[in-house]
């Protein structure tokens, strides 16, 4: 049976990955600056990842939510512990979009109220309405545009403004650094004039951390850079460094009502066992702080490479911005030079999303490579 083909496809097969190094077929070597779309936070195999996984599974990989899981306590209380986010509450999922779709269904619950604020270039899955908030018509089916979204320019607080105030906005989501979009942000008294707006209007703000989110920012959260408060808390690709997983985290005065949100899969006890590697990992390894020297070394280099027009993003969540389209040279990143790196919908812009273990190192290796190719 042939593989339904939405992928363009590189030719590379890996067969096996550790750290931020990843191996294929032939036994070639690739420097892994893409994480896998972000998703690879503690680097490939983690030997304390590995054995988490590896324990739980030996004594209980799956059962229903009808049941206790303690280990989804553990999950929430080391989540709120390292993330800052004093009582919020948790519920568990198995992705990004997932996580987008259960936080715009409570805001719609709660507010009673259905149509959504969203910004252009942004990207928050491909379930209805997080798809139908996704600025990119090619991935919304004519199902998905019956949902009433709003799509506004990042930093026209006048036009947030004025959609609020005609009453019927369930919510208003938002990346703090845009992902699949390119790097972009918006300003800081943007950011938090709209969270005061939402707030006065009875509509939920929710903050879509799937990418950005554990650390990728230098803050765990990239919207804790500014001063706002978010409602909903939407969290992902890092959370299991591949494991699949997701969530949102709640405010807590949002109160809970048996029903109201579900799932089979969410929270089972081997994602439960990743996510806790994963959060350990963290907070014993001082990623974050790793992070935020990692990035000052990455972009000191790049501000010397005359090809590099802009810097954009924060953290180890980067991407360089040149005067044409980047998709020849990932190829030749790939091909001749084995680097992974990503693209954007913005074609002249190279997105870098290496595992939160990153090295000088690892980032010589990738400046020497680029300086070469761009010779070329």
């Amino acid at each position: 049976m042939p593989l339904f083909n939405v992928y363009p496809l590189y030719n590379v097969t890996p067969v096996k990955a550790k750290g931020v190094y990843v191996y294929d077929e032939n036994k070639t070597e690739y420097l892994d600056l893409y994480g896998g779309h972000a998703v690879i936070s503690i680097g490939h195999a983690h030997p304390k990842y590995v054995k988490a996984i590896t324990n739980q599974v030996e004594k209980l990989g799956f059962y229903s939510n009808a049941i206790q899981n303690p280990l989804q306590v553990q999950l929430a209380d080391k989540l709120e512990a390292l993330s800052g986010c004093k009582d919020y509450e948790l519920f568990l999922c198995n992705s990004g979009a997932e996580a987008n779709e259960n936080a715009l269904k409570l805001a719609s619950f709660k507010t009673n109220k259905s149509r959504v604020i969203a910004f252009k270039n942004g990207f928050h899955g491909r379930t209805s309405a997080a798809v139908a908030a996704t600025d990119n018509k090619n991935i919304i089916a004519p199902i998905n545009a019956q949902q009433k979204v709003t799509i506004l320019d990042l930093n026209d607080i006048d036009a947030v403004k004025t959609e609020l105030e005609k009453g019927d906005v369930c919510a208003v989501i938002v990346e703090f650094i845009q992902g699949v979009g390119g790097l972009d942000q918006a300003t800081a008294e943007f950011f938090e004039q709209v969270d005061v707006l939402c707030k006065a209007n009875n509509t939920f703000f929710i903050a879509d951390e799937v990418q950005s989110g554990y650390g990728r920012s230098g803050k765990f959260f990239a919207y804790q850079h500014y001063n706002v408060t978010p409602d909903v808390i939407s969290i992902a690709k890092g959370m299991g460094n591949g494991f699949p997983i997701g969530g949102i985290l709640i405010h807590p005065d949002i109160e809970a009502k048996f029903g109201m949100l579900g799932t089979t899969f969410g929270g089972n006890h081997l994602a439960c066992a990743a996510g806790l590697s994963v959060l350990k990992v963290i907070e014993e390894e001082n990623l974050i702080d790793n992070v935020n020297e990692m990035s000052c070394y990455f972009m000191k280099i790049a501000k010397t490479i005359p090809e590099i027009k802009n810097i954009k993003g924060k953290g180890l969540m980067l991407g360089l911005e040149f005067d044409f389209e980047v998709g020849d040279l990932r190829k030749k990143l790939i091909y001749d030079y084995h680097i992974f790196t990503g693209g954007a919908m913005n074609k002249n812009l190279l997105r870098i999303l290496p595992p939160l273990t990153l090295k000088k190192e690892h980032i010589n290796q990738f400046f020497e490579a680029l300086v070469d190719a761009l010779g070329e």
